[in-house]
């Protein structure tokens, strides 16, 4: 698939028709967040309070979270073209399940960041699996008349943000025992998602042919534009990962407790699945791909400066709220523009068989900026600089990729 990529997202009129393996891996996506969901907002306050973890160690463990999943999508993209979706999937799903239900238990430090490892490698098999079959559809629909790429791929995120609302409403409730009850929760999610898929996802999907790994990653290492939407794309999911380090921070500060977190997380959940197909269609018509993602990176810059020019005013109650809700709206727009636009752009950059690997590239080149600056993150939190510091520092990340956008 190596194509050249057309200038501006495709423009399609009327609905896009999804076949039963689209349906069934969209659906995937939303079960998959809601059992994530459940758990992950309440974890950084779970090991600072609980576990009584230093700032730099939890923002250390988030970022390994981050690194172990995205870092290692690369072995599960590769291994899901060798292997196909089925096995690696199931695979996945078992691994999530452990690590979930480790976590529930764990209270030394070391047990922690085994258990957080083994989450973020078993998404590291599923989610790459799951999103590069996606994107194969996706474009195999487009060429069939089925639709804009673009669109399904929204509809995906769709999917995935509906998980994302559901999923800290029932962690919310669930907190209220305890957090091995939200983790043993999500455990459960899992265990469903194993059955369903154990019993519908096909052995062999047509078209999908199994790859032998050739070449090594030489190809995909000199592959410029690439490397370079990794780089744009590493950028925002930095910027995305502050929802679960900066904001936890912010929102606690300004309301003296987490309990907000939940309903900032629906708004945003709420804004995709609400606003995700409108702002695709409408970015279509207008943005060329690297213009949409530039526009995206522009938000999410502006939205860290907000909170970050309102920070020393120091508000609290609901006036110290509005300037995280105004964060989350705009980096919740900011992702609207970027994600689909990354994912649609991937299999057009990818050698022909190697969709799986370039997709999971994406997210483990990503996953490195994820690690580095989030401990970077943490570290700016307990240094003792004024509290506007780690707000603009991040505005910052964004607003340099932006240059970093490969062309159309």
């Amino acid at each position: 698939m190596t194509a050249p990529q057309p200038t501006r997202l495709r423009r399609t009129s009327g609905r896009v028709r999804l076949t039963p393996l689209l349906r069934l891996l969209i659906l995937t996506q939303l079960a998959f967040n809601i059992g994530f969901f459940a758990v992950l907002p309440f974890l950084s306050e779970h090991l600072g309070q609980t576990v009584g973890m230093a700032g730099w160690l939890v923002g250390f463990v988030l970022g390994l979270r981050t690194f172990s999943q995205q870092g290692l999508f690369v072995v599960g993209g590769a291994l899901a073209d060798r292997y196909g979706v089925r096995p690696v999937v199931l695979a996945g799903c078992v691994l999530r399940i452990a690590g979930f239900a480790w976590l529930g238990y764990a209270e030394a430090a070391w047990a922690v960041i085994g258990s957080v490892l083994l989450i973020g490698f078993a998404a590291a098999l599923f989610s790459p699996a799951v999103e590069s079959e996606v994107a194969r559809q996706a474009v195999e629909s487009e060429a069939a008349g089925g639709g804009s790429r673009t669109r399904v791929l929204a509809l995906f995120t769709v999917a995935g943000q509906a998980g994302a609302f559901v999923g800290p409403l029932l962690g919310a409730l669930l907190l209220e025992l305890d957090f091995r009850a939200v983790c043993l929760a999500g455990a459960g999610i899992f265990g469903l998602v194993l059955a369903g898929h154990a019993w519908l996802l096909p052995q062999r999907i047509p078209g999908r042919t199994r790859t032998r790994m050739r070449g090594g990653l030489g190809p995909l290492l000199r592959n410029r534009r690439f490397l370079a939407l990794c780089c744009a794309y590493g950028a925002y999911l930095l910027a995305y990962n502050q929802l679960y380090l900066l904001l936890p921070a912010e929102v606690e500060r300004a309301a003296g407790s987490q309990a907000p977190v939940a309903w900032l997380f629906a708004l945003s959940s709420l804004l995709v699945v609400g606003a995700q197909l409108p702002v695709t269609r409408w970015a279509g018509v207008r943005l060329t791909l690297r213009r949409s993602m530039r526009l995206g990176l522009l938000l999410i810059a502006v939205g860290f400066t907000t909170v970050g020019l309102a920070r020393p005013a120091d508000w609290t109650g609901t006036p110290g709220l509005l300037p995280s809700a105004a964060f989350v709206t705009l980096l919740t727009l900011g992702q609207m523009l970027v994600t689909p636009v990354a994912r649609a752009w991937v299999p057009d950059l990818a050698e022909e068989g190697r969709v799986g690997l370039y997709t999971g590239a994406l997210f483990s080149l990503s996953g490195l900026t994820v690690l580095a600056g989030t401990s970077a993150t943490g570290l700016l939190l307990d240094s003792g600089l004024p509290p506007t510091v780690p707000w603009l520092a991040l505005a910052a990340v964004p607003a340099a990729a932006m240059v970093l956008v490969p062309r159309g």
